[in-house]
């Protein structure tokens, strides 16, 4: 009810007679005034509170006391809704004695807010009006009911909880449109954003396909709920047609053929920005109580916030391919006699890009250069200095550099641009002094012809060959410093052939020690992978085999530790395979391996020893592989102890299974032939030649034009007999 009729402020002044005629009705008049923190009653408001039955005003505190303290809450955020969309506030509310223990009455309360737009500061003026009985359905949806409050509460919750999980715009759409709100439902649904100065069309639910068309790129000044709505920050509840056609006469006809019975317009509001408006369609009729704005109020709050973190996370996902796409080469043309597969996964979380990279590149004399490297971290600063990197090896290749003069450029220029950062920065973009910055790196340059390969590394895992029947070696290479850390290293080249039917694989460490795992029992299990998923020697067999790795190191059988079986994408993968073409008119060897130990390298002499096992894996007798182990130690010892050259290892295996033989190769530069001694007990050495004349079946030394070689043959099942 509305009266012209001024307010008294306070005392026991007469009230104007209109007032005798409410409160012959048990209706009140009261005002709030919040900038001041006092209620004005009249003598009825006054009595329906339990306060002596005069005009009075009274501390906001000393009104609360009258109310549950439930309901109390509940009017407060009732009141704010009505503020903020300009609407009537109602509620029902229950009044309580003096000792807060026992309900005196149920009241309804009914207040218009009215703002000042100079203060923001608003006044609440209303009636009180006590209720004796609920009317039917209307505990269901009364402030006062706990059951309806709980259900509300629980469906809040559930749809916070949904939207929260939702990670794309699509998805975001679906949970709204499943969302079923407790005692009404919209079965239409609408989400509008914008774009410049015109309505767009997110999504709807509860319409056909092209029922959005007349909605789509509508100007913002036009004569439509929603383009209110986002011009004015204000939803827009319509509980008719009438109501519909009555407001928005211009655009009724756009929605008079849906039949609808009632609307709701809300604003999709973020950190105080109008994104867009939200749309809800009853087939019958709403009344839209506080209740029920209240709860489509907070579900459009949700709804906008999960809308915004849907477009930062689409938006940080199409950056991420935007810069995997620029970063990450293709693969080029196909080289003849030759294939090459590659895989670029990015780490789980965070950042869907960081520091690992390959990349292949012609070089001027008819060759190719394969590279694969990883910078240090997950982070944006690592992509930064990765593309940089990436592009200066290109650049040093192009100029025709040989793979040691490549990385040797290559890890000046990262020591330069990583200094530079650090001694420019002010503390922020990432050039922090105390978080210096390397990468590993791996650098190939292959002849397609013959198959030869010349390999420099920095710090990078070795590769590992795939023999034409199914055996992997893991390859030692001489190898140098990671870029970045002596801008004056030297990195050593490693030679080696590519037989025809054989594949070389080079990844960064995500590969191997994904789930778990380390070094060791990560290459393990690729070791496995490649034996038992060689795949053909055509091209789409080699991409098989990049999707197996790949693969094999993200699902439950690739976790290496104890614990749930979560994705386990600590590190990014990049997996480089090279494949030379068989050709069965030129049959080569099923099984050959080079390996030269330095004289700087008498560590290496162990990797020899690995190296022959592995090479021996499927050997039928374990003493015959334990004696070519200790031969091929004792002949790469000799030439390391007892000549200024390196040792040159070639091994091959040829033959059926249960009937080859092996022949081991050591040679050398020094011209001096070993001769047979006769060590006594306490010697230290003379023992070689001893040995291989009790362990091999056959053994020799030969000269050759500059330098000799030493060799010995184990014929497989020679043995037993």
């Amino acid at each position: 009810m509305r009266t012209d009729d001024p307010l008294q402020q306070a005392g026991d002044e007469p009230l104007p007679p209109v007032r005798d005629v409410l409160a012959a009705i048990a209706t009140g008049l009261w005002r709030w005034d919040n900038a001041a923190g006092t209620v004005t009653l009249d003598a009825e408001a006054a009595r329906l509170l339990g306060l002596p039955a005069r005009a009075q005003t009274l501390t906001e505190a000393g009104v609360r006391s009258r109310f549950h303290p439930v309901d109390w809450n509940e009017i407060d955020g009732i009141v704010q809704l009505a503020v903020a969309e300009g609407t009537l506030a109602e509620a029902r509310l229950r009044i309580m004695d003096e000792q807060g223990r026992r309900v005196l009455r149920i009241v309804r309360s009914r207040s218009k807010p009215i703002v000042d737009e100079a203060t923001h500061s608003y006044e609440l003026i209303g009636t009180l009006q006590e209720v004796t009985e609920p009317p039917p359905g209307a505990a269901a949806r009364s402030p006062v009911t706990g059951d309806w409050r709980r259900s509300r509460e629980a469906f809040l919750l559930d749809a916070g909880r949904a939207l929260a999980e939702a990670r794309s715009t699509e998805e975001v759409l679906r949970v709204a449109s499943g969302l079923s709100m407790p005692g009404f439902s919209p079965d239409g649904l609408g989400v509008f954003g914008v774009e410049g100065d015109r309505l767009k069309v997110i999504g709807h639910h509860g319409h056909q396909p092209g029922d959005d068309l007349p909605f789509s790129a509508m100007p913002l000044d036009t004569d439509y709920p929603a383009a209110e709505v986002v011009r004015t920050g204000r939803a827009v509840y319509l509980s008719s047609p009438e109501e519909y056609h009555r407001r928005y006469p211009a655009t009724w006809p756009l929605a008079r053929p849906f039949e609808r019975q009632s609307w709701a317009f809300l604003p999709l509001t973020v950190a105080g920005r109008t994104m867009g408006a939200w749309l809800a369609a009853f087939a019958y009729p709403v009344s839209f109580t506080p209740d029920e704005r209240s709860v489509l109020t907070t579900v459009a709050r949700m709804l906008a916030q999960a809308l915004s973190r849907a477009g930062v996370a689409e938006s940080e996902r199409e950056l991420t391919e935007g810069l995997q796409r620029s970063m990450l080469p293709l693969l080029g043309p196909r080289i003849p006699g030759m294939s090459v597969a590659a895989r670029y996964v990015p780490t789980g979380g965070g950042l869907q890009v960081g520091g690992d990279w390959y990349d292949m590149i012609p070089l001027p004399n008819g060759r190719i250069a394969f590279v694969i490297g990883d910078v240090q971290g997950h982070d944006v600063r690592a992509a930064g200095l990765m593309g940089q990197l990436r592009i200066a090896l290109r650049a040093y290749a192009s100029e025709g550099h040989r793979p040691d003069a490549v990385l040797s450029r290559a890890t000046r220029f990262l020591s330069g641009i990583t200094d530079g950062i650090a001694i420019g920065s002010d503390g922020d973009a990432g050039g922090d002094p105390s978080d210096p910055r390397f990468a590993t790196c791996l650098y190939v340059e292959a002849d397609p012809v013959t198959g030869v390969l010349e390999i420099a590394r920095a710090g990078h895992p070795e590769p590992a060959i795939r023999m034409s029947d199914g055996t992997v070696l893991l390859r030692p290479t001489a190898g140098g410093l990671p870029l970045g850390i002596d801008p004056d290293a030297d990195y050593p080249t490693t030679r080696l052939v590519l037989e025809s039917g054989e594949t070389m694989l080079v990844c960064t460490d995500g590969l191997i020690e994904t789930g778990g795992h380390d070094l060791d029992s990560g290459w393990k299990r690729i070791r496995t992978i490649l034996e038992e998923h060689g795949g053909d020697g055509d091209d789409d067999g080699l991409e098989e085999l990049a999707d197996t790795l790949v693969q094999a190191v993200h699902g439950p059988s690739s976790h290496h530790t104890t614990g749930s079986l979560v994705d386990r994408r600590e590190d990014d993968i990049a997996v480089l395979l090279l494949r030379r073409a068989a050709h069965p008119a030129h049959r080569t060897p099923a099984r050959r391996t080079v390996l030269t130990v330095a004289q700087a390298e008498p560590e290496r002499i162990a990797g020899a020893r690995r190296h022959v096992r592995e090479l021996l894996h499927d050997w039928a007798d374990a003493d015959q592989v334990d004696s070519a182990v200790l031969m091929v130690s004792e002949m790469i010892t000799n030439v390391l102890v007892h000549t200024d050259g390196d040792a040159l290892l070639v091994a091959e295996v040829i033959g059926e299974p249960g009937s080859r033989r092996l022949r081991a190769e050591v040679s050398d530069g020094s011209d001096d032939l070993p001769h047979k001694r006769h060590p006594g007990e306490l010697a230290s050495s003379g023992r070689g030649l001893v040995l291989m004349e009790l362990l091999a079946d056959e053994w020799g030394v030969d000269p050759r034009g500059e330098g000799k070689s030493i060799w010995f043959e184990l014929y497989e099942g020679a043995a037993g007999e």
